[in-house]
């Protein structure tokens, strides 16, 4: 029993160091972690710098346009220098960039000032965080089919090794055109006409569109009661672009017109386009006619000379 009780204090004096000892370890091992996470901190290396860009603002990027016309493309670009936020005032620095363009074969292409637009610009002076405005000017030198046409602008710094440079592209678009001309062949809006008698005038109709016309029609108004206009081609099922066709108009005056002129309309008329011309059509009597009104006057002329050598007589 005595053993016992002398026992129990060394137990109970070896419980409370493995205690001890249970409640030290994680307080130990939370510092020694704190300590190193002070220590990762401190030595934390410093943020790379954020490198140079360019940044391009443009608000329409794509135009749409008949054949012929002139397109111009705004832009903003930003030299970003990295010293500062995006956006911000002018940090204090500026670079030289050259301006390159590049536009397909047929066009002609150039970088222009915001508002100088005759004036063609190869380089520019970008301050950092400024915004500067550009525009480019391209225009088609020749007949150019439907379609689309990529045109692009780079800006390159100016110094020798500097990587640094930016490209926006635009795109033009040109649509197909239509365009139908009614003329004549002598190119003379006049012609003279027999009456009661078929008169032939020739026509000429053109395609100066750059997409095909179809359903074309060809008619007339505004003519005189009793007249009869034809043509040998009065509906024409399709006219290519840049085609040309011949049409015969047989212009019949009513017998017995007055001899006089006379206005009268021709158009031509499709689905997308339609021309017409106003004809002055002067009425002739006919030969016949005028060969009876020849002999009327000459019997005129003998009566009167008859009746005048018998009254000398008397």
């Amino acid at each position: 029993m005595e053993n016992i009780k002398r026992k129990i204090p060394v137990f109970l004096l070896m419980l409370v160091f493995v205690l001890s000892i249970v409640f030290m370890v994680p307080g130990l091992l939370l510092g020694q972690e704190e300590d190193e996470a002070d220590a990762e901190e401190l030595e934390e290396p410093e943020p790379e710098p954020v490198p140079e860009t360019l940044e391009f603002d443009v608000t329409y990027p794509e135009i749409q346009a008949e054949l012929g016309s002139t397109y111009e493309f705004e832009f903003k670009v930003i030299y970003n220098t990295g010293t500062e936020p995006f956006g911000l005032e002018e940090d204090g620095s500026e670079k030289v960039f050259d301006i390159l363009v590049e536009y397909p074969e047929t066009w002609f292409a150039a970088a222009t000032p915001q508002y100088q637009t005759e004036t063609e610009i190869t380089a520019v002076k970008l301050k950092g965080a400024a915004e500067e405005s550009l525009r480019v000017v391209a225009i088609p030198l020749v007949n150019l089919d439907p379609g689309e046409y990529d045109i692009s602008v780079t800006l390159k710094s100016s110094i020798e090794d500097d990587p640094l440079e930016g490209t926006v592209e635009f795109k033009a678009i040109i649509t197909s055109t239509y365009d139908m001309q009614l003329s004549t062949k002598t190119g003379r809006l006049s012609t003279d006409v027999t009456s009661g008698q078929d008169n032939h005038y020739k026509l000429l109709l053109k395609n100066n569109g750059s997409a095909s016309l179809e359903n074309i029609k060809i008619s007339s108004t505004n003519e005189p009661e009793g007249w009869k206009i034809d043509f040998d081609t009065d509906e024409i099922e399709i006219l290519e672009a840049g085609e040309e066709k011949e049409i015969d108009a047989n212009i019949k005056p009513a017998d017995k017109t007055i001899a006089g002129d006379y206005m009268i309309m021709i158009n031509a008329k499709s689905d997308n386009a339609e021309d017409d011309i106003e004809l002055r059509i002067t009425v002739e009597t006919p030969t016949i006619w005028g060969i009876v009104g020849i002999g009327i006057i000459v019997v005129v002329i003998i009566a009167v000379a008859i009746v005048f050598a018998r009254l000398g007589r008397r």
